[in-house]
């Protein structure tokens, strides 16, 4: 694979992780539906790679650099979104990013209701799927896929 196929993969990645992010906020912002912890998260990679992708265009020698930060990047989102699927799916209980933060010691009744306006979304409750499939489900496959993608970039990588 030659330079200009690496970039053109790159660009690839910019574009789908710009968009990826303007779905998400297009689905909490426009569509209400509240993201849990853990799906705000699996948004962490797609905005690394936007970032990282502007680096690499201002500093060309870091390509090779990028993909393996990529695939990391990536193979973790893909760890976090199969622990988000298997929290949905009731195989996994919930952790304390996705639980209650409720402090249970203040008796004010106005601190109280902002606790709860403020309450973490459970990260069991699906609250948007694509045809049943949860965002979750679908980022799972997309970040395995992306990560495979990079990482066999890296290993194949030809330098100059």
């Amino acid at each position: 694979m030659n330079l200009l196929k690496y970039k053109t993969v790159l660009n690839l990645l910019l574009i789908f992780s710009v968009f990826s992010i303007l779905f998400a906020f297009y689905v909490e912002y426009v569509l209400g539906h509240k993201p849990c912890n853990l799906c705000l998260l699996q948004r962490l990679p797609y905005i690394v790679t936007i970032i990282l992708i502007i680096l690499v265009t201002i500093f060309r020698n870091l390509q090779r650099l990028a993909f393996l930060l990529l695939s990391l990047f990536f193979l973790a989102g893909t760890l976090l979104s199969l622990y988000h699927v298997g929290i949905e799916q009731d195989l996994i209980s919930e952790s304390f990013v996705c639980g209650d933060n409720i402090d249970t010691s203040i008796t004010d009744k106005t601190e109280i209701l902002k606790q709860l306006e403020n309450k973490a979304v459970s990260c069991k409750n699906v609250t948007f799927t694509i045809i049943g499939v949860s965002l979750a489900t679908i980022n799972t496959f997309i970040s395995l896929i992306i990560a495979i993608i990079t990482i066999s970039i890296f290993i194949g990588y030809e330098k100059k």
